[in-house]
């Protein structure tokens, strides 16, 4: 077999019958994004990584692009893409070190305990988002989406055995976690996604993914960040975001690299 006709047969790291393909090209991953960051952010160092070593302040828009474009290089790109958006991460993470100064306590981005606090919670964010606005993920399913995930994460440096492999560990984890708190980074953070800079006049639209990750909240975050939430409000806000993320499936191009991982399928 010719080089080119095995880089038409690779797949990637999962392949069109994974879960991963079907969760990951939804647009409510964008919710689920929006989540992540909101969660992630209440772990004091894991904040302060994102605080002392990024420019999210000034283009947050910069930032959540990056990491859609990972989350789609090592799902749908094939092997040697997937490999090379991993390695980049790393190379990034080599620099975010520091101490964080509410608790005094040393970080960095290679840190075990912090890598599997922010895979945990973008897993757990995917599955929420789209069982609550998109479709139905039977429980073997999520069970498999957390058994794919631990791959990425492990290419990312947490060591082989610590990622969880199925939601109850997941879930088990994720409650275990102690010392969240709603620092000054974190808070401004918040600001910065619930209010982000752009045009008045486009304001309106990012409303929608925003109030969208607010009702699927853990209770401890709302709480942390004071976000009052209108329980009766959330079936209404569920059919309205399953409605208009539909529409931006049959709307919206298709992101080349699913397009050309489709294209690798189908000639496989």
């Amino acid at each position: 077999m010719t080089a080119p006709e095995r880089q038409t047969r690779d797949l990637g790291l999962f392949g069109p019958d994974s879960v991963a393909w079907r969760l990951h090209a939804d647009p409510v991953m964008i919710i689920a994004a929006i989540r992540a960051l909101l969660v992630q952010a209440l772990e004091p160092r894991a904040m302060a990584g994102v605080d002392q070593h990024s420019n999210y302040r000034d283009n947050p828009w910069a930032r959540l692009g990056r990491t859609v474009e990972f989350i789609l290089a090592t799902t749908y790109g094939d092997t040697a893409v997937a490999e090379a958006a991993c390695k980049h991460v790393r190379k990034i993470h080599d620099r975010v070190h520091g101490i964080e100064p509410m608790t005094g306590r040393a970080y960095s981005a290679h840190d075990p305990d912090l890598l599997l606090w922010i895979h945990a919670v973008e897993v757990h964010s995917a599955v929420i988002a789209y069982r609550s606005y998109a479709h139905r993920v039977s429980d073997d399913d999520a069970d498999r989406y957390v058994e794919e995930m631990a791959v990425v994460a492990e290419l990312l440096g947490l060591p082989v055995g610590m990622a969880p492999h199925t939601m109850v560990e997941l879930r088990e984890y994720l409650h275990g976690v102690d010392g969240l708190q709603l620092t000054p980074a974190a808070r401004e953070g918040m600001h910065t996604i619930l209010i982000p800079p752009m045009p008045l006049a486009m304001r309106p639209i990012s409303l929608v993914p925003i109030t969208a990750a607010i009702a699927i909240l853990p209770r401890v975050a709302r709480r942390l960040y004071r976000l009052p939430w209108f329980t009766p409000a959330t079936p209404s806000v569920r059919v309205t975001v399953f409605g208009l993320s539909r529409l931006m499936n049959l709307l919206v191009r298709e992101h080349p690299l699913l397009r050309e991982a489709r294209a690798r399928a189908a000639a496989a």
